[in-house]
């Protein structure tokens, strides 16, 4: 697996966006980047699409661990979370899931700095509500 999600129905695509960082801002991560994947597309390619937008979630302690435990794990780094319109008033949210990054290193000190990343994600991720799913 490489990451969870959840699905919120009944929400504008700016609320779920707003819901999804405060969830993230509870469990300690701030979001360094913020690619709007919609306008990029228009722009780039023309090309028409649903809002779809990739946060690069982090919280500062966790990353700072793993950068001192293996100093080119920035290559994995930050966390990403997609917000992205299925239809109208349904928003699907999904979050890397940081053991992806335990299956890449095999280092124990970046199992530990994964499997607090990946409880605090998935508690923000059951703070959204919805329905939550697992991708592969």
């Amino acid at each position: 697996m490489y990451g969870f999600t959840t699905t919120l129905e009944g929400l504008s695509f700016d609320a779920a966006l707003d819901k999804t960082m405060a969830a993230l801002k509870a469990e300690g991560f701030g979001v360094l980047s913020d690619i709007d994947v919609q306008r990029a597309m228009k722009e780039k390619l023309g090309a028409e699409m649903r809002p779809y937008r990739i946060l690069g979630a982090c919280n500062p302690p966790l990353a700072h661990q793993a950068v001192q435990a293996v100093p080119d794990i920035g290559l994995l780094l930050p966390c990403n979370v997609i917000v992205r319109e299925d239809a109208p008033g349904r928003v699907v949210v999904g979050f890397l899931d940081p053991q992806v990054m335990v299956q890449l290193v095999n280092q124990p000190e970046v199992k530990l700095v994964a499997d607090a990343a990946e409880a605090r994600l998935r508690r923000a991720c059951e703070s959204l509500g919805g329905s939550p799913t697992s991708n592969t």
